[in-house]
C-alpha cells in the first residue's frame, strides 16, 4: 500500500508560526523532503524532531521527484516542506504533487503560514477578489510588458520581488501606475517586519531611502472599473484593430477593461 504525502506549510520567519498539526506529522512522517535540507534542520531542532531527510529542490524538481514517489511507492509517509510558507507556492513542490495524484497516492494538505496570504491581511487592500502573479520576470522589457499588462486587471495582484530587483521592478511598476494604491510588505514576521504602503511612486521614494534586505510581497489594488460610452467603446475598438488586433480579440479586450457586454460590444462594432 502507498504511502502518504502531506504538504506541509512552516513558518516564514517566526519559528512560533507553526501549527500543532505539522509538528505532530512532522514527527509521524517516515521521511521530510525539504528545498534545503540544512535549512530545514534549523526548525526541525528547535521542535526536537529527527528524521530522515531528503532534498528536494527546484534546479532536480524532477529528479528528486521519483525518488519520492519510490519511498512513497514503497509505503513510506512523507512530509514536503519548503525552506518558508506552503510548498508548491513559487516554492518547488508542483511537479511532486502533480506526479503523486497521477499515481493514485493520497495527497494531504497541512495548511499553515503563507506569505502572499499574510501580505494581503495587512495590506488594507480589498481582499474579496485576488490574484497571484509569483515574481516579476527579471529582465526590464519584459517586466514592463508584465506591468503593463496587469494595469487593467480589476482584481487584488500579489507578487513577490527578491531585494536585488526591488527598486528597478517599483520603478517599472511605477512607470505603468503610477497612482496605483499598493502595500509592500517586508521581512513578514521576522524581527524586522515593516510595510510601506501608498501609491506605487510613494513607495518607490521610500524604498530609496531604505536598507533594501530580505523578503518582498506587492500587494497591488486592482484597476477602477471605468466609465464609458458605447461610441468611446468602439473608438477604442477601432483602434485596437488598426494597431493590428483581430475584432474579436479587440472587442474582448475592451469588453473586459469595461465591463460591457462582449456579445453587444462585438455586434455594434459590425454595424
Amino acid at each position: 500500500m502507498a504511502g502518504l504525502l502531506y504538504i506541509v506549510s512552516t513558518p516564514i520567519g517566526n519559528l512560533e508560526d507553526i501549527t500543532l498539526r505539522a509538528l505532530k506529522v512532522l514527527g509521524d512522517v517516515d521521511v521530510i523532503a525539504a528545498e534545503d535540507t540544512r535549512h530545514s534542520r534549523k526548525l526541525l531542532s528547535h521542535y526536537n524532531i529527527s528524521k530522515e531527510l531528503v532534498s528536494y529542490w527546484s534546479g532536480r524538481e524532477k529528479a528528486r521527484s521519483e525518488k519520492i514517489l519510490d519511498l512513497l511507492d514503497r509505503g513510506k509517509d512523507v512530509a514536503l516542506i519548503s525552506d518558508a510558507g506552503t510548498p508548491g507556492i513559487s516554492d518547488p513542490g508542483e511537479i511532486l504533487i502533480r506526479s503523486a495524484i497521477e499515481r493514485r497516492i493520497e495527497v494531504i494538505p497541512v495548511p499553515g503560514p503563507s506569505a502572499l496570504i499574510s501580505a494581503l491581511t495587512i495590506s488594507g487592500i480589498p481582499t474579496a477578489s485576488f490574484v497571484f502573479a509569483g515574481f516579476a520576470p527579471p529582465k526590464k522589457q519584459e517586466r514592463k510588458r508584465f506591468y503593463e499588462s496587469l494595469a487593467s486587471e480589476r482584481r487584488t495582484i500579489i507578487l513577490y520581488e527578491s531585494p536585488h530587483r526591488l527598486v528597478e521592478s517599483l520603478e517599472d511598476l511605477a512607470g505603468s501606475m503610477p497612482s496605483r494604491d499598493i502595500a509592500l510588505c517586508h521581512e513578514l514576521t521576522k524581527m524586522n517586519e515593516s510595510v510601506f504602503r501608498g501609491k506605487a511612486e510613494d513607495v518607490l521614494m521610500d524604498v530609496r531611502s531604505s536598507k533594501i534586505a530580505g523578503e518582498y510581497v506587492i500587494v497591488m489594488k486592482g484597476a477602477e472599473k471605468k466609465e464609458i460610452s458605447f461610441d468611446e467603446a468602439l473608438d477604442e475598438i477601432r483602434e485596437l484593430m488598426r494597431t493590428g488586433k483581430g475584432r474579436k480579440e479587440a472587442v474582448g479586450m475592451v469588453a473586459k477593461d469595461y465591463g460591457i457586454s462582449k456579445k453587444k460590444l462585438y455586434d455594434m462594432s459590425l454595424e
